[in-house]
C-alpha cells in the first residue's frame, strides 16, 4: 500500500478532474476503513526521503486535519479518536514526525512541525508524551535546520497549548532556547528567524520572567536587537513581538518606552513597509490598552488599581503624532478604495484615531497646524493626508472643543466632496463628513453643527456625491446615514423632512446603479435607506407608506429571476438579503403607530407570501433577514400571525435544525419568541414541535455554543405564553435547565471571553426560570414547581458568590428571586429564609447605582416580605 499511497497523495493534486475525485475518494475510504494504517502511512510518507516533496506536503496536512478542526464539536470527535488510538501506533507516528525534523526537505519539516503541536495539543494536557519538551531541546546542537525546525515547533506548540499544561521549568527552558536561538550571535537568518516568530508565541507563558527583573531585561533587550537585525522578516517577527508585549506585559514597559520610541520612529520613517506597519501597531496597541484603563477606572487610580495607566501616549505625544502625520502623506497612487486595503498611510491615520480617543482635546493643537498647511495644496496627496488627520481625530476631543473648529471647516469640506478633481481626497472627505456627523451632530450636542442655513446645502452635496464614483458614494451614503441617526429622537419635527422624498429617491437610484456592487455601495444605500426611514418622523408617514409595495416588487422581481450562474445567483441572494432587511424596518416603523400600522396590514399577507418564497431560495443570508423580517410581522400583526402558522412552520422547523449555519438557527429561536408574544395560547399546536427541537439542539454535540443562551430564553417565551400548559415540558426542560445552570455556577480561571459567554448562558437560563414561574402564577398547578426551588435557590446562591454577574445578570436573577417568591408564596418563604446569600444580595442589589437592578429588587423584597408573612 505505501507506494500506492505515494501515488494517490500526487494524484488528489492533479490538474485532471477525475484523477483528483478518484484519489480523494480513495483516501477517505483507507481512512474510513483502517484509522490507524491510514495515519501510520501519512506518517511514514511525511518521514520518508525518498518520497517526491508535494506527496509528503500533502501527508502532512492530511494528517494535521485528522487531529484538528475549526469547529468546536468535530474538534471534540477528532481528539477523543486520537485519544483512543493503540499507544503503540501513535508512538510510531510521533518517531516518524520528530524524525522528520532532521529532513532536508524545508516543506515537509515545517508540516512536521504543525503536526506535532497539535499531537502535543491533544497529549500534554492528558499528562501524555511528557518527554517531548526535552526531546526538542535536546536538538539545538544539531545542524542549522533541524534547530530552525525545532524552534518553529516549540511556536506552534505555545499556540497549541494553555498556560496551565507547561511547568514553570519547560517554560524557562524553552525561552533560553528561543532567546539564544534569536542572538546576533547565531549565524543563521532561519534560525533567527524561527526563533523570533516561537517567543511571539511563547511570550504568554514568560508572566514569571516578566516579573523577574534580570530576566525581563535579557528578553527585551534581544527583542530590541532583532528589530535591527538585516533581515527584513526578523525585523518584523521582532516587532510583532514588542506589540504582543506592549498589550500582555504593558506594565512592565517604562523603563524601555523611551528605547522603543526610537526603534519604532526610525522603522516608520526608514524601514519597508512590513516592518513599519508593526512598528505603528505597537503604538495603537499602547493606545488600546491606555483607553481600556481609562475607561475601567475613569481616571481615578488608586493603590489597588490592578494597572496603573503610565500615560505613555500622553508623554511621547510631541513626537509620536509628528510621527503619524508624515505617514499620511504616504499614500499610494494606486492604493485600493475598497474595505480591506492596508498600508502606511491608513495604519499612520487609525493610530492617530487612537491616540486622539487616549488624550482628548490635548492632541488638537498639534495636528490643526498641519491640515492648515495641506488642505488647500496643490498636490493631491496633502490635500488628502489634511483631510484623513482631521477625520482621524474627531473621536476624542470634547465638541466644546472642536465645534468651532468644524463650523469653519463644514463649508470647505461641502465644496471640496463636488469640486475636488481627485477621488481619493473626495472618498476622505466624505468620510470625515460622516465622522462629523456621527460624533458631533445629535440631541446630546448643545452647539448645532448642522443649522436651518447649512442643511439643505449638506443634502445637496451627499445627494450629488452619490453620483461620483463607488467608493465616493459609498462614503457619501454613510455620511447621510449618521445625518439621519443624528435626528433619530428630535419628536415630531425633523429638519430633514423636506428633503424626505429627494432622499428616498436618490438612495433607491443609488440601489440600482450597473456599479452598485461595487466599494459595497449597494449596501450602503440600502443601509442609509433604513436609517432615513427609522429616524423619520409622523409628517413623512405617507411617504414611508408609499415605499412598502416599492421594496415589495423589488423583492419579487428579484425571485422570478430565472436561470443565473452562480456568480449571479449569490449577487441575487444578497439583495433579497437587503430587501428583506429593509422590508423589516418598514414593517417596525409602520406598526410603532396605530394610524399606519391600520394601513400597513393591508400588505401583510402579500409581505408573508413573499417571505414564504424567500425560504424556498435556501439562502442562509437571506434565510437569515427573512426570518427577522418576520419576527417584525408577528409583533406587528399579533394574534392575526395565526393565520400564516401553517404554511411558516415547517421553514421555523427548517431554521430551528439548521446546526450548520448556526445564526440562522440563533435567529430562528429569536424568531419563536416574537410569534410567542403574538400568538399567546395560540401558539400551542405547535409547542410540541418546537420544544422537541429546542431540546434535540441542547443535547447535540454539534451545536454551537452562542445558540444555548437563546434557547433558554426561548423555554420562558413559550411559557409565558401557555401558561399552565407547559406542565407536559417541565420534565424535560428542567434537567436541561438545572444541568447548564451547575456548570455556568462556577468559572474560576476562566478568561474575559468565557465570563462574558457564562454571563449570557446564565441570564438565558434565568429568563426561563423567570417566565415559567410567570406563566404558573395564580394557577392551582404552581405546586409542580416547589420541587425546583431549592435548586434555583442553590444556583442564585452560587452565581452571587462567584461575584463575576454583569449587572444583566444581576437584574434577571433578582428578578428571578422575586418571581420565585411570588408564584410559590409561603412554599418559598422559609427556603428563602434558609437561602445563604439571598438576603445579602438583595441588600447588595437594593443600594446599586442602576435603577433597573434596584426598582427589580425593590419588587423582590416585597414579594419576599408577603412570601414569609403568610
Amino acid at each position: 500500500m505505501a507506494m500506492e499511497v505515494t501515488q494517490l497523495l500526487l494524484n488528489a493534486q492533479s490538474v485532471d478532474s477525475t484523477a483528483r475525485k478518484h484519489a480523494e475518494e480513495t483516501l477517505k475510504q483507507f481512512q474510513e476503513q483502517n484509522l490507524p494504517g491510514f495515519l501510520l502511512s501519512l506518517s511514514g510518507e511525511l518521514a520518508s526521503e525518498d518520497k517526491p516533496v508535494d506527496s509528503r506536503k500533502l501527508a502532512g496536512l492530511i494528517l494535521k486535519n485528522a487531529l484538528d478542526a475549526k469547529e468546536q464539536h468535530r474538534k471534540y470527535e477528532l481528539v477523543k479518536r486520537w485519544l483512543s488510538l493503540d499507544v503503540t501506533v501513535k508512538t510510531q507516528i510521533k518517531t516518524c514526525l520528530l524524525q522528520t525534523l532532521s529532513s532536508p526537505a524545508p516543506d515537509a519539516r515545517s508540516t512536521a512541525s504543525q503536526v506535532i503541536a497539535k499531537v502535543a495539543g491533544i497529549e500534554l494536557p492528558q499528562k501524555q508524551w511528557p518527554e517531548l519538551i526535552g526531546s526538542l531541546l535536546s536538538n539545538q546542537q544539531l545542524p542549522a535546520h533541524v534547530r530552525q525546525a525545532t524552534l518553529e515547533t516549540l511556536g506552534y506548540l505555545c499556540e497549541e497549548v494553555s498556560l496551565d499544561v507547561l511547568e514553570q521549568d519547560q517554560v524557562n527552558k524553552i525561552l533560553t532556547a528561543v532567546v539564544q536561538g534569536m542572538n546576533a550571535e547565531e549565524g543563521n537568518n532561519d534560525v533567527r528567524l524561527a526563533a523570533t516568530r516561537a517567543l511571539y508565541n511563547a511570550l504568554g507563558f514568560a508572566q514569571a520572567n516578566f516579573n523577574n527583573d534580570m530576566e525581563r531585561d535579557f528578553i527585551m533587550r534581544v527583542v530590541c536587537q532583532a528589530t535591527l537585525s538585516p533581515e527584513v522578516k526578523i525585523r518584523q517577527a521582532a516587532f510583532e513581538c514588542l506589540v504582543s508585549i506592549s498589550s500582555t506585559y504593558y506594565e512592565k514597559l517604562a523603563p524601555y518606552i523611551q528605547d522603543i520610541f526610537s526603534i519604532t520612529a526610525k522603522a516608520v520613517r526608514e524601514d519597508e513597509e512590513p516592518v513599519a506597519l508593526q512598528a505603528i501597531e505597537f503604538w495603537s496597541s499602547i493606545c488600546d490598552e491606555e483607553i481600556d484603563i481609562l475607561e475601567d477606572y475613569g481616571g481615578e487610580f488608586t493603590a489597588d488599581s490592578d494597572v496603573p495607566c503610565y500615560n505613555f501616549i500622553k508623554q511621547a505625544l510631541p513626537a509620536l503624532v509628528p510621527m503619524l502625520l508624515e505617514t499620511l502623506l504616504k499614500q499610494e497612487e494606486d492604493q485600493d478604495q475598497d474595505e480591506g486595503a492596508w498600508n502606511l498611510a491608513m495604519a499612520g491615520g487609525t493610530c492617530l484615531g487612537l491616540v486622539s480617543r487616549t488624550v482628548g482635546d490635548d492632541i488638537v493643537p498639534l495636528v490643526m497646524p498641519f491640515i492648515e498647511e495641506n488642505i488647500t495644496k496643490p498636490d493631491w496627496r496633502q490635500r488628502e493626508a489634511a483631510t484623513y488627520a482631521f477625520g482621524s481625530i474627531l473621536e476624542g476631543p470634547s465638541p466644546d472643543k472642536l465645534t468651532p473648529i468644524v463650523n469653519v471647516a463644514l463649508s470647505f469640506m461641502l465644496t471640496a466632496l463636488t469640486k475636488d478633481p481627485n477621488s481619493h481626497v473626495k472618498d476622505t472627505t466624505a468620510w470625515t463628513l460622516g465622522r462629523i456627523f456621527e460624533f458631533l451632530h445629535g440631541s446630546t450636542v448643545e452647539i448645532p453643527i448642522i443649522t436651518p442655513a447649512n442643511c439643505q446645502q449638506i443634502i445637496t452635496v451627499l445627494l450629488q456625491s452619490m453620483k461620483d464614483a463607488p467608493n465616493v458614494a459609498e462614503k457619501a451614503c454613510g455620511a447621510l446615514y449618521f445625518l439621519s441617526q443624528g435626528y433619530g429622537d428630535v419628536g415630531a419635527s425633523s429638519p430633514l423632512t423636506p428633503f424626505f422624498p429627494e432622499i428616498v429617491q436618490s438612495l433607491l437610484t443609488v440601489t440600482h446603479r450597473e456599479d452598485a456592487g461595487e466599494s459595497r455601495l449597494r449596501t450602503a444605500a440600502y443601509e442609509a435607506l433604513n436609517e432615513v426611514v427609522r429616524c423619520s418622523t409622523d409628517e413623512t408617514a405617507p411617504m414611508v407608506l408609499q415605499l412598502v409595495p416599492v421594496i415589495m416588487m423589488e423583492l419579487h422581481q428579484s425571485l422570478e429571476a430565472q436561470k443565473l450562474s452562480s456568480d449571479e445567483r449569490e449577487k441575487q441572494s444578497e439583495l433579497q438579503g437587503l430587501l428583506c432587511g429593509c422590508l423589516q424596518v418598514l414593517i417596525q416603523k409602520l406598526g410603532a403607530s396605530e394610524p399606519t400600522k391600520y394601513v400597513f396590514l393591508q400588505y401583510a399577507d402579500q409581505i408573508m407570501s413573499l417571505f414564504l418564497k424567500v425560504f424556498a431560495c435556501r439562502s442562509a443570508t437571506v434565510h437569515e433577514e427573512a426570518m427577522l423580517a418576520i419576527g417584525a410581522l408577528a409583533y406587528t400583526t399579533g394574534a392575526d400571525f395565526a393565520k400564516y402558522m401553517p404554511e411558516f412552520y415547517k421553514y421555523l422547523e427548517m431554521g430551528l435544525q439548521n446546526f450548520e449555519e448556526y445564526q440562522v438557527c440563533a435567529v430562528t429561536i429569536g424568531v419563536v419568541g416574537d410569534v410567542c408574544r403574538a400568538l399567546e395560547d395560540r401558539i400551542l399546536p405547535y409547542c410540541d414541535g418546537i420544544m422537541t427541537q429546542l431540546l434535540k439542539d441542547l443535547s447535540s454535540n454539534q451545536l454551537h455554543r452562542s445558540v444555548k443562551p437563546p434557547i433558554f430564553s426561548c423555554f420562558g417565551d413559550i411559557a409565558l405564553a401557555i401558561g399552565e400548559n407547559f406542565e407536559k415540558y417541565l420534565m424535560y426542560s428542567m434537567p436541561m435547565l438545572q444541568s447548564a445552570a451547575e456548570l455556568s455556577a462556577h468559572t474560576s480561571g476562566a478568561d474575559d471571553d468565557m465570563i462574558e459567554y457564562t454571563n449570557l448562558l446564565r441570564n438565558g437560563i434565568l429568563e426561563a426560570y423567570s417566565a415559567i414561574f410567570q406563566g404558573f402564577k395564580n394557577s392551582p398547578k404552581t405546586q409542580l414547581l416547589i420541587p425546583y426551588a431549592p435548586h434555583i435557590l442553590q444556583f442564585l446562591d452560587s452565581i452571587y458568590m462567584e461575584k463575576d454577574m454583569d449587572d444583566v445578570v444581576m437584574k434577571t436573577a433578582i428578578g428571578v428571586l422575586g418571581d420565585l417568591a411570588d408564584t410559590l408564596g409561603s412554599n418559598a418563604g422559609s427556603l428563602i429564609q434558609q437561602s445563604v446569600s439571598s438576603k445579602d444580595f438583595l441588600n447588595e442589589c437594593l443600594s446599586s447605582d442602576d435603577h433597573l437592578i434596584k426598582e427589580s429588587a425593590e419588587w423582590a423584597q416585597m414579594a419576599i416580605s408577603r412570601a414569609i408573612s403568610v
